[in-house]
């Protein structure tokens, strides 16, 4: 079995895009640069809506500010992942840090959720003692405010999320969107105290508790596939459609890819004539890989196994046959997914 995944090798002309690398400054610069810009942004909302609710004790205003404000605390994790990529792999971090981003998402996810459970809290809290609303139009205010920053954050996130091939800061930025959703709830609910139902108001807070919490849910499953190391279908069948069409390859199967931050990490076998040369081999699959890196957006490196063709039951696997587990024999465009 011949491996090729020595980046340093140059097949053919042509140049690979940019970001293939683990350790791109330019781009964990810009990540850093979207976080600082969005949490100044999300900062002054936050402050300008707790100021409305210290005069007007409005709960669905309170639920909004809330998680803005754990908006801006959710931005910590992922700047420190984002400046725990730049360091080089070692011997014990062999991948890199770059993993540091995904783990970073699963603390966002907590902060989430107490975020909803705060706010859910407080909507039953002044349901119970039945606190007026007061100063209802700097409340609607206030709500719009937080509605319309929200939204400016997310066309700014998700424009540099896209630019950067980062799909934690995308969900970010998709995550705000939703929270300007929430400031438009807490005017609703403040709009229908104005028109004289004050259950409206706690009932609101509940509703956007309850929205921020399916946001939750909805950000952690992609968060947790990621860990899982899942990657997209199509992602795969695209590897194989590539790698199956470089010349003196005779199938391609294990296929396997997963996401590592904002990077696709790739390994695969194909099967090449077994009267090759060891060197002519190798130079098969290093046109694979060149191939791959031209074709799969944000690949970071590509390890390719070289066999021997064969027809029939595998003659040059017998010795490693009995070690490998059951689960991991099939290739992945053969399994099941969900």
């Amino acid at each position: 079995m011949i491996v090729a995944m020595v980046g340093a090798h140059s097949v053919g002309a042509g140049s690979h895009p940019a970001g293939y690398r683990l350790t791109d400054s330019a781009t964990l610069d810009a990540g850093i640069r979207a976080l600082v810009i969005s949490s100044v942004g999300l900062l002054a909302t936050c402050i300008v809506q707790i100021a409305v609710v210290w005069v007007g004790q409005s709960a669905a205003l309170l639920a909004d500010a809330l998680h803005n404000l754990v908006d801006v605390f959710t931005s910590i994790p992922l700047w420190i992942a984002f400046a725990l990529s730049r360091r080089l792999a070692t011997r014990r971090f062999t991948y890199g840090y770059a993993r540091a981003e995904d783990v970073a998402g699963v603390t966002i996810i907590l902060f989430i959720a107490a975020s909803a459970i705060l706010a859910g809290y407080a909507a039953l809290h002044k349901w119970s003692i039945g606190t007026p609303t007061t100063h209802l139009g700097l409340g609607m205010a206030a709500a719009l405010v937080g509605a319309v920053g929200n939204e400016l954050v997310a066309i700014y996130k998700i424009r540099v999320g896209r630019t950067i091939g980062s799909a934690a800061l995308i969900a970010d930025g998709q995550h705000s969107r939703a929270d300007a959703l929430t400031s438009v709830g807490a005017f609703v609910g403040i709009l229908g105290v104005f028109w004289g139902a004050p259950w409206a108001d706690p009932l609101m807070g509940l509703l956007i508790g309850a929205a921020i919490l399916y946001i939750a849910w909805e950000a952690g499953r992609d968060v947790f596939a990621r860990i899982m190391d899942a990657i997209e279908p199509e992602t795969v069948s695209r590897i194989e459609r590539i790698a199956g069409g470089v010349g003196g390859v005779h199938r391609v199967d294990e296929v396997r890819a997963r996401w590592i931050g904002h990077h696709v990490m790739i390994e695969l076998s194909i099967e090449v004539d077994p009267r090759l040369t060891v060197a002519e081999g190798h130079q098969i699959a290093e046109t694979v890989r060149h191939e791959l890196f031209h074709h799969i957006p944000r690949l970071a490196d590509a390890v390719v196994h070289v066999n021997p063709a064969w027809e029939g039951t595998d003659p040059y696997h017998a010795l490693t046959a009995d070690h490998q587990l059951e689960s991991q024999r099939l290739p992945v465009s053969e399994r099941d997914t969900p």
